[in-house]
């Protein structure tokens, strides 16, 4: 039977990627108690960075807000994988973190952190609205230009 986050996705024509394994010495997620923790997830997209560089130095707002949209695809795969394959498990989105890659002067943060926020809503409604920090960094694993990590309450 196929749960309700996933005839949600369904209605988004989303298909989650397969999720990445680990870089360095880390685990994709951890789960204490109810609370899911996923580890810092890159805009990876069939295997490679879908998007690279500095955001406000070559890549655009809207390549910024792609990109934190696709590292949200890639936390919901590790969250999929933590459930055991059940993202009906989830409750809650506590806190999404995002940090990008971006030059000093760029302030539109928040704009592109919306890319994996706004989805966020898209597909666990009102139990998606969650709390969030974002941050510019001089520089990500890889060149990626946006990295998204995620706590979730389970069920």
């Amino acid at each position: 039977m196929v749960g309700r986050i996933e005839t949600r996705l369904a209605e988004l024509g989303i298909t989650l990627p397969e999720p990445a394994a680990p870089v360095a010495n880390y685990v994709p997620f951890a789960v204490a108690g109810t609370l899911l923790v996923v580890s810092g997830q890159l805009p990876m997209r069939d295997g490679r960075i879908a998007v690279t560089g500095k955001i406000g130095a070559g890549v655009s707002i809207d390549q910024a807000r792609e990109a934190c949209r696709i590292a949200f695809l890639n936390v919901l795969a590790q969250a999929k994988a933590a459930c055991g394959g059940d993202l009906d498990r989830i409750a809650r989105v506590v806190r999404l973190g995002g940090f990008l890659a971006c030059t000093p002067d760029f302030t539109q943060h928040a704009l592109a952190m919306n890319g994996a926020s706004d989805l966020c809503v898209e597909v666990f409604g009102e139990a998606g609205r969650h709390a969030r920090t974002t941050i510019g960094v001089a520089s990500l694993p890889a060149d990626a230009a946006a990295e998204v990590e995620a706590m979730f309450l389970l069920g």
